[in-house]
């Protein structure tokens, strides 16, 4: 296997055998979405890989799209590779660089990337879909950190339908003028994927990244595919949130004494919406059940390609989502009916908080915060020839996105720099999840640390602290409660108050504190 200990430089070596890697990331997804993590929307692809590999249910991201693709593809905290918040995107009135270190709005040069370091293994690297770590400086596109070739999104939400405006769509280095129609953002990025595979000539092994933006806003489906879910929504969110959660249960991903998590306190249960208003919550909810089914489609369709191909055994895939599900656009949604499925439309068309609270059961929270609801995701690993005796396991091990890089790392036989470009590397933070995969549960990690939007969380065992910066914490035992129902912190001061040491100290030294101009507590929006 490939060693973890850093070289000065980033060179070319070889290894037997070595895997191809795939990694594919859903976008706003939330933990119970996919048929083998609760859901009644059909997953059969997602399910299938997850009947033959393993599932995580304690794997963690970042709570938000830019910081978890940061943390993702560098190993590294999101602080140390630059992007604590989001992204600075030119053209369209946002700035996040808050003129510090951690928070400067796009990937710094004192990390590497996924591709970057598997290309010095002589891997051939590609990608497909949403970049999202820095738009406005063309050093830091993915053709620059790494990636062969790239057919996507550098920003984060666009039309589904034509991404072409306003913030366009690329290939490689240069924007796509238009798309031919019909179009499909799904469908593309997995087309132009498999495109790559098969354009490659040679034998050598290959990363591929697929990051989709499905089911992220806006609302934009397939009608055939709506036509499969239109209509079987009408229980509503509490009974939905009821049914899978039941299901979670069968299944083991959760435990029946946890509970399901209390309906925020703003949010109407179904029953008080009239016969008007229902039909369009399940329309809009059956666009949502689209998009992830047309997600699980696709990646049916690159499962099929490297079988096809012979690749498949020895292909390590991998998949997850970047944060829990997204409440953006209100309680009950964001846009008018009339906007959902609409080409030019292309912002917060949303399914509401009151669908993205039962896409997260059993969880409390959602994306932005570091409840379990807004951290926690699914992961799937899928490694015929790599799993000996742990297929179809369900695997309960914590981790978290910077355990990604140590694990391919390992499973390539590459090795990890101190320098790239001139530029000092930031050493790793993360642990392979190999050893894991090859034994079953294990401690990767005796603390465990989180920040977004001046909302934090650490994790030591099954305690779990978590709270507003500017306001006091909340201490959980995820044992228990993992649906965080029961504030144990007046009762365990001493704990509470070496984990606030521990995550201050990490949080001094990983570029998280000053926060800069960056003073208010964005949090607060999304309690409910």
């Amino acid at each position: 296997m490939g060693s973890l200990s850093p070289n000065h430089n980033l060179t070319v070596t070889k290894a037997p055998k070595r895997p191809n890697i795939v990694l594919i990331m859903a976008d706003d997804m939330g933990y119970s979405d996919l048929g083998c993590y609760g859901s009644e929307i059909p997953t059969p692809n997602l399910d299938k890989l997850a009947s033959q590999g393993v599932r995580f249910t304690q794997f963690y991201n970042a709570a938000r799209c830019c910081p978890t693709r940061a943390s993702l593809l560098t190993g590294l905290f999101q602080h140390q590779a630059g992007i604590g918040h989001m992204t600075k995107e030119p053209g369209n009135g946002t700035n996040y660089d808050y003129g510090v270190y951690g928070y400067k709005g796009e990937i710094n040069r004192n990390c590497v990337t996924l591709a970057e370091v598997l290309k010095s293994a002589g891997y051939h690297t590609y990608m497909a879909g949403k970049w999202h770590l820095g738009s406005g400086n063309p050093d830091l596109y993915p053709r620059q950190r790494g990636f062969d070739r790239f057919y996507g999104l550098l920003a984060g939400a666009s039309s589904y339908l034509d991404p072409t405006q306003p913030r366009g769509i690329w290939t490689d280095n240069e924007p796509v003028a238009h798309v031919e129609q019909p179009f499909y953002t799904t469908d593309a990025f997995t087309n132009h994927a498999i495109s790559f595979l098969n354009e490659q000539k040679d034998q050598d092994p290959f990363f591929l990244y697929l990051a989709f933006t499905s089911p992220h806003w806006p609302l934009h489906a397939l009608e055939n595919d709506i036509a499969r879910f239109k209509g079987k929504y009408r229980q509503g969110w509490d009974r939905l949130r009821e049914e899978r959660f039941r299901k979670q249960v069968r299944e083991g991903i959760v435990s029946e004494k946890w509970g399901i998590s209390e309906r925020p306190g703003k949010f109407p249960a179904w029953t008080e919406q009239d016969s008007v208003r229902q039909r369009e919550m399940d329309y809009r909810m059956a666009v949502y059940a689209a998009q992830v089914y047309r997600m699980d489609q696709n990646i049916g369709k690159l499962v099929d390609q490297l079988k096809k191909t012979g690749k498949l055994d020895n292909t390590l895939l991998v998949f997850l989502s970047d944060n829990g599900a997204c409440p953006e656009g209100g309680i009950l949604g964001g846009g008018s009916i009339q906007d959902i499925n609409n080409s030019s439309k292309w912002g917060a068309i949303s399914y509401g908080g009151v669908w993205s609270n039962a896409s997260n059961t059993p969880f409390k929270g959602f994306k932005h915060v570091s409840y379990e609801g807004g951290i926690a995701t699914p992961l799937i690993v899928h490694y015929p020839a790599g799993l000996v005796g742990q297929k179809g396991k369900i695997n309960k091990t914590p981790g978290y996105l910077i355990d990604i890089m140590p694990t391919f790392i390992e499973a390539s036989g590459a090795t990890y720099p101190t320098q790239a470009k001139g530029q000092k590397i930031h050493s790793l933070e993360g642990k392979s999840l190999l050893p894991v995969l090859a034994s079953g549960t294990r401690q990767l990690h005796e603390y465990m640390y989180w920040e977004h939007e001046n909302h934090r969380a650490i994790r030591f065992g099954n305690w779990k602290a978590v709270g507003p910066v500017s306001g006091p914490w909340e201490l959980y035992d995820l044992e228990i409660d993992r649906t965080e129902q029961h504030n144990r912190a007046a009762e365990h001061p001493e704990l509470v108050e070496k984990l606030n040491k521990k995550w201050t100290d990490w949080a001094n030294s990983h570029y998280v504190l000053p926060k800069g101009s960056m003073k208010e507590d964005f949090s607060k929006e999304w309690y409910f």
